[in-house]
């Protein structure tokens, strides 16, 4: 049976993997910070055979670890950075570990630990059945601020990968051929003088009414964008007192659209908008340009296969005691879990997805650096469920979900999924062929240019 023995590998790692996943979800780190997540993936992968190499493009956290030889050369795209403010514990209601600590609300914790079982499983497969192909773990930092791959693209981490694999926890096992929207992230500073804002405001020139005006202006922007467009922002610095005219204000803003050309374009708009902001304030304006990324394009050939191979990889069954978890955080959430269950084809008493939803063509407002690596090398990402259907991505609930055992669940299930396809492609040459003749037509010959340019470096942190 294809996959047999990367399935049994899979299954005799499960204890490790599933500790793995919950030492991580005990310990979230944030993005450029994720040391102990770096340490313990290079640790289970140099111990099943990988050669490790940590520190990619730069970037302390990032992995490499490859395993085998020869082409096909596939890339499994891993994370582990959580995110601020939704520490949770495994509970169904919210009860932070830590009070506005960092917690695992978009189960990272669970996405790296899939990747590396699934290599673990096809390394295995490989030996037994003398296959070639070169397997890579790529170990990907700060995909939560969006320029981790980004970085690790520009310093040519994907360049010689055949194809690559991502996986994501989610609330169905679902994959989509539309795409996910590309993004640029920025701050814009804005410097006045200042006064006392009852004793001699004339005196004085706000940085605040820069940032004010500004935002103003987006709104009227918001009118002459294509629909893809989504902008959105946070004022960072608004100042010290009301009495002080703020010398020093700042705003952080998301620029987001279905290609790069849109975004680079609305990203223009909005600095003049910024710049004319700075001309009726009398004010200085500098950017600080924190990164960009790539709408995602996945492949449909590779999305055939890994469809195919969700159909196929054995799925754990839901217990009763999932089933009361998820309907728990059904009771205190927002979403239309009706509509949920009719949209997914599960009947009133179930809560947690479970079968494959056909493919999906939906087009995805988020955004994700995997975008970049399927503008470098033929990408495919999918989803299984981690969590059950009211528990909404980056809440207190998916945190809650993530350290579950709905979660482990989804996350094995994942693993050999992508283990069956990865047999897939190593085992039939025209599946990277088509993919590759699919990449070539689609981009047209236009080649991946970072959006991050050259003179800015990766963050570094060091650890604490």
């Amino acid at each position: 049976m294809l996959g047999k023995t990367a399935f049994d590998s899979i299954d005799e790692n499960r204890g490790e993997l599933a500790a793995l996943e919950k030492r991580i979800w005990e310990n979230p780190e944030r993005p450029y910070h994720e040391y102990k997540a770096c340490e313990w993936s290079a640790d289970i992968l140099r111990k099943n055979g990988f050669t490790v190499e940590t520190g990619v493009g730069g970037i302390p956290t990032a992995i490499k670890a490859s395993f085998g030889s020869g082409h096909p050369v596939m890339g499994f795209l891993g994370e582990y950075d959580a995110l601020r403010g939704l520490s949770q514990k495994v509970a169904t209601n919210q009860e932070p570990v830590t009070e506005g600590g960092w917690g695992h609300g978009c189960g990272h914790n669970l996405l790296g630990v899939a990747h590396i079982g699934a290599v673990i499983g096809l390394a295995r497969e490989m030996e037994a059945g003398g296959i070639p192909g070169t397997l890579v773990f790529f170990g990907c930092p700060a995909e939560e601020v969006l320029t981790g791959k980004v970085f690790m693209a520009r310093a040519g981490a994907f360049d010689d990968v055949d194809l690559c694999v991502h996986w994501h926890p989610g609330g169905s096992n679902s994959l989509s051929t539309g795409c996910n929207i590309g993004l640029n992230t920025f701050k814009l500073h804005f410097k006045g003088r200042t006064a006392h804002a009852g004793g001699g405001p004339h005196e004085g020139r706000s940085a605040l009414d820069a940032v004010e005006l500004t935002n103003v202006g987006l709104q009227y922007l918001r009118e002459h964008v294509t629909s893809d467009v989504r902008m959105h922002y946070v004022i960072t610095d608004g100042g010290v007192a009301p009495n002080i005219v703020p010398e020093r204000a700042s705003a952080w803003y998301f620029v987001r659209a279905q290609t790069r050309r849109a975004v680079e374009e609305a990203y223009g708009r909005l600095l003049n908008v910024g710049r004319g902001a700075a001309l009726m304030t009398d004010t200085s304006m500098s950017v600080e340009f924190l990164g960009g990324c790539y709408p995602t394009r996945n492949n449909k050939r590779l999305a055939g296969v890994m469809h195919e191979s969700m159909l196929e990889a054995p799925r754990d069954e839901w217990t009763a005691a999932d089933t009361e978890f998820a309907k728990a955080l059904c009771a205190s959430s927002v979403a239309d879990v009706a509509e949920r269950q009719k949209e997914l084809g599960l009947g009133p008493d179930e809560y947690i997805h479970n079968g494959v939803r056909p493919i999906q063509t939906d087009i995805g407002h988020g955004s994700t650096d995997v975008g970049d690596v399927g503008y470098i090398t033929p990408t495919v990402m999918f989803a299984t469920a981690t969590c059950g259907i009211g528990a909404p991505g980056h809440s207190w609930r998916y945190t809650a979900s993530s350290g579950s055992p709905i979660a482990e669940k989804g996350m094995i299930y994942a693993a050999r999924a992508m283990a069956l396809f990865g047999i897939k492609a190593l085992t039939d040459p025209s599946i990277a062929a088509d993919a590759k003749a699919e990449f070539d037509k689609e981009a047209a010959g236009e080649l991946y240019v970072c959006p991050i340019p050259a003179e800015i470096p990766p963050p570094y942190y060091p650890q604490e």
